[in-house]
């Protein structure tokens, strides 16, 4: 084949840029006019970060976004109201003079409610939180009776010591909630006269109670029963262990009963000396009048 034959199907590169009356091409070479070199690619153009990129959203799309905006405020509205008429009712509770309490204590089983730090006045937290720990201690108290008088049930003394012991804690400690722990925390938290007057009357009766327990008279209790002085040394007499039992029931009596005299001192001291004993002849004297 001779150097003059060409491929008919063989690519050609064509230069815009040649010359048309050089029929040879550039340079005397003996390449054609359309035998010249390859276009360079444009060079590509800067990315721009804050540049903004539109893409088109369709019809659907956009209407679901704006149905699910309205869906959102709808329910922000909703909760708006809601949150407006909760607050319209707690204000009406409190000009109505109705306190919601939330049982609180004790923390890992709450059973009642007590919130001496934030609902008593400053200078009668002192006084509620031993009063709040002479309730603890008749508790206490209580229950370290029943252990003793099992103990001393196994032994022979009979099951009737053992049921009144259950029937002391019963109407111990719910009774002294009820009675005179609760009538003297909503008086020092309202500030009333009547309340610091029940509170002075049933905490006396509680006073005498644990006076009588460490004592233990026969005529009162049963023997063995409580665990006084007087069981102590006779149950002593014939089974020493038992009777250190009760000479340890003996102790906590007179602790509780010592605690409870401070209490009843200081807020006897604070009835006479703010002049809720003369507040409380006033209410007393009105409610009589109203009465007739």
């Amino acid at each position: 084949m001779s150097q003059h034959d060409t491929n008919p199907f063989a690519e050609e590169e064509v230069n815009p840029f040649a010359d048309p009356s050089d029929k040879k091409g550039t340079g005397g070479g003996g390449g054609s006019f359309f035998s010249t070199s390859r276009l360079s690619p444009l060079p590509p153009e800067p990315f721009e970060p804050g540049a903004t990129i539109d893409i088109p959203l369709d019809t659907h799309s956009t209407q679901d976004v704006k149905a699910k905006e309205r869906e959102l405020q709808a329910k922000e509205a909703e909760l708006k109201r809601r949150e407006e008429e909760l607050r319209k009712r707690e204000e009406a509770i409190k000009k109505a003079g109705i306190v919601i309490e939330v049982k609180n204590w004790p923390a890992f089983f709450p059973i009642i409610h007590n919130d001496i730090a934030n609902e008593i006045p400053i200078h009668l937290q002192t006084i509620m939180y031993t009063a709040f720990s002479t309730l603890i201690g008749l508790a206490i108290c209580l229950l370290y009776n029943m252990v003793t008088v099992t103990a001393a049930w196994s032994k022979g003394q009979g099951p009737i010591i053992w049921l009144l012991a259950v029937i002391y804690i019963l109407t111990g400690i719910p009774g002294g909630f009820y009675l005179w722990y609760r009538p003297l925390y909503n008086a020092a938290r309202n500030d009333s006269a009547l309340r610091f007057g029940w509170f002075l009357l049933a905490y006396s009766i509680h006073i005498a109670f644990c006076v009588l327990a460490a004592v233990a008279p026969e005529f009162v209790f049963k023997e063995g029963s409580i665990t006084g002085i007087l069981a102590a040394l006779s149950i002593f007499l014939y089974d020493r262990a038992l009777g250190i039992m009760y000479f340890v029931g003996f102790g906590l009596f007179c602790c509780e009963t010592l605690a409870s005299i401070w209490v009843i001192q200081q807020v006897y001291m604070y009835f006479r000396g703010s002049g809720k004993a003369a507040e409380m002849k006033r209410e007393v004297a009105r409610q009589t009048m109203m009465a007739l």
